[in-house]
């Protein structure tokens, strides 16, 4: 059996699902509190414990979580026990060798596009996917495996890729990477692992800067790419464009995409479906009702006002989403509530931050969620540092929603990789019960 510790992590649950798709006994603990990944694990009746030591017995195979800690009871007792204990990046890399697994690596967009390459061609390809938002699925006969992979302490270099798709390369895990230059030999390292070809974005330059000897064929706007989206026209309702690949029209298509950089995941995708000698219009089929992966730009309704859940913590990834926003809602004030994701990322880009924020009419910090430093290591550091040079801004905690109600006419935005799902609960019922 494996047992998963840190089972309701999103990877975590991803695996887990995957693994009991293909026939093995899987079995995990985690916090009590409720989270959006466990939707998977309790389709498939994956029993989810509280951590105990009692849980822990001699057979079973321990994958550990990347947030688990050396003194979690269940780990301490695995070790006594002289249980084999697998990091999530080992177990996942064994998976990669059974299949032929594209990897979708990126600073930003993973979520997104590995969810588009699953829609647009899991059924053509016969694909087993794993995707960073609880989301996985596995059939012992499919060829391919779509994986979210994860540059995070090298963990991808773990990953054996048959494509390796790179949607982009920015500086990031500042407490693991020591500069933009660490992060892309990481990436140059992982690209060079792949056995069919490498797709990359070619529009930025820090992926064209890598150092990769494999086959590549480079996707974007500028017209050195191999891949380009030509005549795009930004909708309200979606985006239009046509896809040229080595000067030759390959589809037009029309789809509920927001922003450029979806524009560009979606080419990446693309690219696989042309290698795959796939015609153009089974993309546009399959993709004709696309809604996102969980947590990437969820949009719900409530009256005049539009409330959005999206994972964002980057700032390219906050400024992609702001802009998306104002395509889809130019007529409507836009507030932010968001939530700083470690201290180590909020000093190294809250002067980004501030500058991104200026384009909302309001903006509202949730307390830094820490995930696995100490506060007491970044004394200086708390949200406050944004808000004190950020005009038509204030500190909120999590059960203010009374203050975020009085907005109406609204989309609010919601940005955060943590779970801050009371407070947009709480302002869901307020604005249905609001006169």
């Amino acid at each position: 059996m494996y047992y998963f510790i840190g089972i309701k992590g999103s990877g975590m649950a991803s695996l887990a699902t995957i693994l009991s798709d293909l026939g093995y006994q899987v079995e995990g603990s985690d916090i009590e509190k409720h989270f959006f990944t466990e939707e998977g694990l309790l389709q498939r009746n994956i029993k989810i414990n509280k951590y105990d030591e009692s849980n822990i017995k001699e057979g079973l195979t321990i994958v550990k979580g990347a947030s688990i800690k050396e003194d979690n009871i269940e780990l301490i007792k695995a070790r006594k026990l002289n249980l084999e204990i697998l990091e999530y990046n080992e177990m996942v890399g064994k998976l990669t060798d059974m299949f032929k697994t594209i990897c979708i690596c990126g600073c930003h967009g993973k979520t997104t596009t590995t969810t588009m390459l699953e829609q647009g061609l899991g059924s053509i390809l016969k694909m087993n996917y794993l995707i960073g938002d609880g989301t996985g699925y596995a059939n012992k006969e499919n060829k391919f495996f779509a994986l979210e992979s994860c540059e995070y302490q090298r963990h991808f270099l773990k990953y054996n890729p048959y494509y390796t798709i790179i949607t982009n390369v920015d500086l990031d895990h500042v407490d693991y990477y020591k500069d933009l230059e660490d992060i892309k030999d990481a990436y140059s390292e992982f690209a060079n692992k792949t056995k069919k070809m490498v797709i990359a974005c070619g529009d930025d330059q820090n992926t064209r800067d890598l150092k990769i000897n494999k086959d590549i064929i480079y996707y974007g706007i500028n017209d050195n790419n191999d891949v380009i989206a030509k005549n795009i026209l930004y909708k309200d309702n979606g985006t239009s464009f046509d896809v040229v690949i080595n000067n030759k029209l390959y589809y037009h298509y029309d789809l509920p995409i927001y922003g450029l950089h979806q524009v560009l995941d979606f080419l990446s995708v693309v690219t696989v479906s042309y290698l795959e000698n796939i015609k153009g219009n089974i993309l546009q089929e399959n993709l004709a009702n696309f809604t996102g992966a969980k947590r990437r730009f969820h949009i719900t309704k409530i009256n005049n006002n539009i409330i959005i859940d999206d994972y964002a913590h980057h700032p390219n990834e906050v400024k992609a989403t702001i802009n998306s926003v104002k395509q889809k809602y130019p007529d409507k004030k836009i507030v932010v509530i968001f939530q700083p994701h470690t201290f180590s990322r909020t000093k190294a880009f809250y002067k980004d931050f501030i500058e991104i924020f200026k384009k909302a009419d309001y903006t509202y910090l949730l307390d830094i969620f820490p995930a696995r430093e100490r506060q007491e290591d970044y004394p200086d550091i708390t949200s406050k540092i944004i808000c004190e040079k950020l005009e038509n801004s204030d500190i909120i905690n999590i059960s203010d929603a009374k203050i975020l109600s009085k907005y109406d006419n609204t989309c609010f935005v919601f940005m955060s990789p943590n779970d801050i799902s009371k407070l947009e609960d709480d302002l869901k019922e307020l604005l249905k019960n609001k006169e």
